[in-house]
């Protein structure tokens, strides 16, 4: 499992000419450094000097936390889910009925090698609103990861959306699609637009 492998293991299965882990386990990784990020920045704002905002940095750290484990949980499922997709196309389809139930099998998979990364765009976007929330009362030394922690949320989203987009296109199943639709639409450019709006504004307070 991902969660519980060193990053050389990782690395070498993701260099490997396997279709797993894929596009779909990156994403849930740049999602959780976000969120890893962002915990981090939170711990370093704490203590005397921030005490005025303890209760916040404490939410954001629960918070923050409670992502970096989310996010490794996908990272997970979406290597299962697409092992569920490669086995249905290698199901026989010598006859009728055969081909019927690989399609089945085929249709089913691929739905659900798409909600991963539909919760994936959702949980980016969780780390972008925290690492903003951050931003305002966030220990200037280590301001810079913000800004690393928002790219990474970026980079999940649209890595996500991609993979989203892949299964979808093969997906018969109209209400399905439109289930999907309706739960990432438009959500992966609002990420990519607060990330980047996040990133400048920690530019600006850098470069002054």
């Amino acid at each position: 499992m991902i969660s519980s492998e060193t990053i050389d293991a990782y690395l070498a299965r993701l260099a490997s000419r396997e279709p797993t882990p894929g596009g779909g386990a990156a994403a849930a990784l740049h999602a959780a450094q976000g969120a890893a990020l962002v915990a981090m920045v939170a711990r370093y704002t704490t203590g005397v000097k921030y005490e005025q905002h303890d209760e916040l940095v404490r939410r954001i750290i629960s918070a923050a936390d409670g992502l970096v484990a989310e996010a490794l949980r996908l990272a997970d499922a979406d290597e299962q889910a697409f092992q569920g997709v490669m086995k249905s196309y290698k199901l026989p389809s010598g006859t009728e009925e055969l081909k019927a139930a690989r399609t089945a099998s085929l249709q089913e998979a691929l739905i659900l090698a798409a909600q991963t990364p539909a919760q994936l765009i959702g949980l980016a976007s969780t780390v972008v609103e925290l690492a903003t929330e951050l931003f305002e009362v966030a220990n200037t030394t280590v301001i810079s990861d913000i800004a690393a922690a928002a790219d990474a949320a970026r980079a999940a989203a649209t890595t996500a959306r991609v993979n989203i987009d892949i299964n979808v296109v093969a997906i018969k199943d109209a209400a399905a699609r439109s289930r999907l639709a309706d739960q990432t639409d438009g959500l992966e450019e609002k990420v990519v637009l607060a990330a980047d709006a996040l990133v400048g504004r920690v530019r600006n307070r850098i470069l002054g």
